[in-house]
Formats: C-alpha cells, structure tokens, sequence
C-alpha cells in the first residue's frame, strides 16, 4: 500500500549518504524526503514505522549496469514488459533505481530498447534511462558480446544516441573504434560515455577523457591491461580525479588487491552488479549471443569458461566489499549510492537522504549485510 501523507521512517542507525545518525527519523512527504530529525523530535500525531532493532537506514542502491533480472535478459525482451521484471527481481536486493543495459546488439535492437527505457521511465519510479554496452567495442576484448554485432557507428547511430529522450543515456564504447569527435557530440548532447570492452592506448584513453568521457565500465575486465610501458585505460582511469569506474565486486571478476588497488585512485569508484536473468530468478542457464551461459557456484561462464556478466546483485557487492575489501559499512553504501548517482549527473536528487532528495530507502541488517526491504519512492512502499 502506498503513503502519499506525511510520515516517518525511525531506525536506530540512518545513513544519509555521508554522515551516519544514531535513533533518528526520515519523514517523508509524497515522493521526497522531508526532514531527518532525532527520533525524539517527531511529532507525536505523526504516522510512524519503526524498524525493528539493530537495522539500519540508507539511500536505495543505484545500478548503472543491468543486463537482466527475473529470469529476463533485456536483449531477448527489450520491452517494458521486460524492464519491469527486471526492476522487480533487482529492487528485493536493495536496488531502488536502475539502468537497464543492452548489450551490443541491432540498430532495430537498440530502438527498441531505447523506446521501452523511455517509456519505462516515465511510468517507473526505479528506471533512469538506459545504458548501450556497445556495439561500438574493440574485437579484441568482447568478452561475452556477440562479435557479429560488434560494429563502427554510423551518423544514424549518432542522430540516434543524441535524440532528446528521458531518463539519462549512457554508452560504453571504445574509443579507438570510434570516429575522432564522436565522443565530443556524444558529451556535448548529454550522453554519458564510458569506456568498455577497449585496447585503448593511455594516450588514446586521455585523448577520449578531454572530449568528454568520463566513466569506465567494469574497471580492469574486457580492456588493456595496465603494463610498465603501456599502462593503458587502467592507469588513465585511475589517475583521473573526474573519472568513474565501475566496479564488479563479486570475488570472481577481480581480485580483492586490484579492487583494493582502484579504491585508492584519485576518481571515483562506484559499484556494478553486471547482472544477468539468474539474478532474482530461479535458471541456471540461459543463452547469450548463441552461447549458453551456465550459473555454478556464482559465476556465469560459457562452456569454455569465459566469464557471461555476473550473478551479483547490489547488496552481495555491498557485502564483499566489507567481507572482502575490508571497508566500513558505509563507506560500501556510498559506491552503492552516491557515487553512481554523481556519475549519472543525478546527486542532486538521488544517493542521499536529505530534504528534497526522492526517498528511495534500503533497510539493512548490518550483521548479516541483508536487505530487509527497499522502497523506490512513488512505488510500493513496504514502510
């Protein structure tokens, strides 16, 4: 059931996105947060949910890179129809507003796609827009990606990709498959670029970086690896204060000490899921680009081994983090929440809780790093 009417959230510990406050309250009115007060300040008439002892209160998490969900890979159902399962299946693991990601498919592919993101962004709460993993990648590092559609792009893609449309448009892209100035009139018309599945050279990734890219996708996987004299998109990323790099913290894709090794960099890392269909569903396997992808164990792999995307969600990530990577709580709920938000051009309005900011809420056990329930604010709320 929906509350629409003045109310408040108390908990005894509520992470606003930078400060934690001990026994306080988020009162919410319609869609945003309202005020955060002790919870001894709350009017006494007011509507009141109590979180039951121990739990913590946080900004929902934001996902940048979702290829599925529910059983539902977005390739194969580029619909709203898919988006919404896919948004149901990621939001029972914290996540309150996501990207859904097409992996380098058609052209026809991608209108579909972008149509169902706008039209799902308009009637979800949790959708931000979309983000095209592709097609415009390096042969050489596709990964995953079907290499039949890996391609250059035309001026119908370009005229496409800066259409006015809601929501926020991301790419990853390789920058050395890319036309000189594509990066340029990408930034200039809003669209976030990112840097994927790339042999970028560092000083092809530092020519990208001053036309206006600004995001790296899954850091260190599908790209040049970091050398003594080729030290690649890696050394670039990391050594860039305005830079973004996704992180996929599932213990398979990198190893704690290289993930450990990009929190000390000068940008910003921010977490990924990366998700594939098994995520919040119940397959094992499912197929991609003609290849069977097998669930074992955690990891998602073809049957020759290469790694499919992940069956991570967004809590596992915040969970590996301290488990595996040693950070405070919340400092792993700030890679889950703030930081995708500023690379998404949005912190004004997501990844914290502070008045004016939609309230999107994840409740958390933090012994166990579980995530009792998550609300996108203008969806159901289970508070």
């Amino acid at each position: 059931m929906k509350r629409t009417g003045r109310h408040a959230v108390v908990a005894d510990m509520v992470f606003d996105g930078k400060i934690l406050h001990r026994e306080h309250a988020v009162i919410i009115e319609g869609t945003d947060v309202a005020a955060l007060v002790p919870r001894r300040e709350l009017p006494a008439a007011m509507p009141v949910r109590r979180l039951p002892d121990g739990v913590w209160l946080a900004p929902g998490f934001i996902d940048v890179q979702v290829n599925g969900g529910g059983d539902v890979l977005f390739n194969d159902m580029p619909t709203v129809e898919g988006i919404a399962a896919i948004v149901a299946a990621h939001r029972r693991f914290g996540t309150t507003s996501l990207l859904p990601t097409l992996m380098s498919d058609t052209a026809d592919k991608m209108r579909a796609a972008g149509a169902a993101a706008e039209a799902a962004v308009r009637s979800m709460p949790g959708v931000l827009g979309i983000h095209f993993e592709g097609p415009f990648l390096s042969p050489e590092r596709a990964g995953v990606h079907d290499p039949a559609m890996i391609r250059p792009p035309t001026q119908q893609d370009l005229e496409f990709l800066t259409a006015r449309r809601a929501g926020v448009t991301l790419i990853s892209l390789a920058p050395e498959r890319v036309p000189a100035d594509f990066i340029a009139e990408l930034a200039g018309a809003g669209v976030r670029v990112a840097l994927g599945h790339s042999m970028a050279t560092y000083a092809e990734t530092r020519a990208a970086l001053a036309e206006g890219l600004i995001g790296f996708t899954h850091l260190f996987n599908a790209m040049r690896p970091l050398t003594s004299r080729e030290p690649g998109p890696i050394a670039a990323a990391l050594e860039t204060p305005g830079a973004f790099y996704g992180l996929i913290a599932d213990g398979e894709h990198v190893a704690p000490p290289m993930l450990r090794l990009a929190l000390r960099g000068l940008g910003q890392a921010m977490l990924v899921s990366d998700a594939m269909p098994p995520v919040g569903g119940s397959r094992t396997e499912f197929m991609l680009g003609g290849k069977r992808i097998l669930a074992r164990a955690g990891r998602l792999a073809t049957e020759d081994g290469t790694l499919a995307g992940a069956a991570l969600d967004m809590a596992s990530a915040v969970r590996n983090c301290v488990k595996l990577l040693d950070l405070e709580l919340p400092d792993a709920l700030r890679l889950a929440s703030m930081a995708p938000a500023a690379f998404l051009g949005i912190a004004d309005r997501l990844g914290h809780l502070r008045p004016g900011y939609r309230a999107d809420l994840v409740a958390l056990d933090p012994a166990e790093m579980t995530v009792l329930a998550s609300w996108t604010a203008g969806a159901e709320n289970p508070f």
